[in-house]
Formats: C-alpha cells, structure tokens, sequence
C-alpha cells in the first residue's frame, strides 16, 4: 500500500512540476514581450494573466481530447484538476497585481465612483465592466480552487461535486469578457489579444465537439 501512494505522489509531483513549468515559460515569455513597460505591476499583471489562461485552457481541453479519442471523460482527474489549480492560483495573481496597475492603488476606483458627480456609484463603463466581471471570475476561481481537492469530492458526491465544478465554463466566460472589454480600452494590445482568441476559440470549438461526440454515444447506446 505504502509504495502504491509512494509511486502515485511520485508521479503527482512530477505532473505538477511539469505544469509548473509550462506556466513559468508562458510567464516568462510575456515578461520579456512586455519589456518595454517601465510598469513592473502592468508586466506581472500581463504575465500572470496570460500564464492563467493558458493553465485553465489546457484544463477546459483535456475532457473534450479524451473524448476525441474515443475515452471515457470521468468525472476528475489528477492532471486536469492540478491545471485548473495552478490556473487558478496564477488568475488569482493576476487580481492582485492588476488592482496595482491604475488608479494609484486606489483598489475601491475600479470599481465605484469616488465622486460626488455620479448619482449611481457602481462603475458603470467599461472599465467598471471589465473589472466587475474579472472579480466575479475571481470569486468563481476561489471557490472552485476550494472545492479541488479528495477531501471535497468524497463530502459532495461526485454528481453534486460535478455541478459545482461546472462553474468552471461560467468562470471562462467571464474571464473572456473581462479580457475583451480590457483590450477594447488598451486599443495597442493587437497581438495579445490574436493570441487570447486563437486560445479561445481553440477551447469553444473542442468543447462543442466534445459535447456532440458525448451526446452522438449516447443516441447509439439507446
């Protein structure tokens, strides 16, 4: 027993060390594209931010390949649990770090109006928008990045697990809407933005084949 959960950590920590490692390149990458900013805080945003998506895209893809392939999608496993997690830890950076990037570090300006000119306090732009939405991600984040674990799985049940777990895709949408409204206000970020919907549409076109693939079994099994 003792050298099965010896060999099975073994093979965890390696895993995780792996994703680790594809997250410090996407991260370095984009610290060295993003050189140019004299904004320490605007290059951690951008480098966490990026290194994030590409964790939580990488675990969005791993259910829908399985399946590609003929596989069974259970309802968890190690490697796309611990994408997701390490996905949500470097999105959770990136709150951190973006709330330092404008307002003098105001973190209450992105999202109120601290002024007497504006009847309806919320910000309503579209930066309110585009920070409104990345909180709400956020909190989705947190509390997926909670319930991550054995120890949640055995408390909930696997089917009850699952639908919180499926808060993952509201998460996603709203990281993407976050994202978009963010390039839309940073009118010179063109090739980031290419690169976030090659991502993006890379996910949505697996998971809607996933998905038919799923459903087309499921017709001839009946």
């Amino acid at each position: 027993m003792f050298r099965m959960t010896s060999s099975y950590w073994t093979r965890r920590l390696a895993r995780n060390v792996g994703i680790l490692a594809v997250a410090t390149l996407v991260y370095f990458v984009v610290i060295e594209a993003t050189s140019g900013s004299r904004q320490v805080m605007y290059r951690l945003s951008m480098a966490t931010g990026y290194a994030s998506v590409a964790l939580i895209a990488w675990a969005m893809l791993i259910g829908p390949w399985r399946v590609y392939r003929g596989r069974t999608a259970p309802v968890s496993t190690d490697l796309r649990r611990d994408a997701g997690i390490w996905g949500g830890l470097f999105g959770l950076a990136h709150v951190i770090t973006g709330l330092q990037v404008h307002m003098g570090g105001h973190f209450m300006k992105y999202f109120l109006y601290l002024d007497d000119k504006h009847a309806v306090p919320v910000r309503y732009d579209l930066f309110g928008f585009s920070n409104w939405t990345g909180l709400a991600a956020a909190v989705l984040l947190l509390v997926l990045l909670v319930i991550s674990n054995d120890v949640s799985l055995r408390a909930l049940g696997s089917k009850r697990w699952k639908r919180w777990q499926r808060w993952t895709y509201p998460a996603a949408v709203l990281i993407v809407a976050h994202t978009l409204a963010y390039y839309v206000i940073e009118k010179n970020h063109t090739r980031y933005l290419v690169v976030f919907l090659i991502v993006t549409i890379a996910v949505l076109w697996f998971q809607l084949a996933g998905r038919r693939l799923v459903l087309a079994r499921g017709a001839r099994a009946e």
